[in-house]
């Protein structure tokens, strides 16, 4: 099982970044009654996180939206596809 506390989270959450950015991923920081997640909008792909969120809710959300357009096929760090498989347990285990 993935630990946060094993990676430093502001660097899970650029290299996250990064890896959507690389795969024609938008992500958005919005406001409202949400806690986000991925959508497509005229054809782009993106990912909307609620800015309020506390940041490991931001990395959870990120995580989750990376998760739904399929990281099998993507390389990246086995850390990263740690914490992405990690949250998808998490939050299969709150539904």
């Amino acid at each position: 099982m993935f630990r946060l506390e094993d990676m430093d989270p502001e660097k899970l959450y650029q290299q996250m970044l990064d890896v959507a950015s690389r795969n024609g991923i938008r992500v958005r920081f919005e406001k409202g009654d949400f806690e986000g997640g991925f959508c497509v909008l005229k054809d782009e792909r993106i990912v909307v996180i609620n800015k309020k969120l506390p940041s490991n809710r931001k990395l959870s959300v990120l995580a989750q939206g990376l998760a739904a357009i399929g990281i099998e096929h993507l390389e990246i760090d086995p850390a990263i596809r740690a914490f992405i498989e990690d949250e998808l347990v998490k939050a299969e285990r709150l539904h």
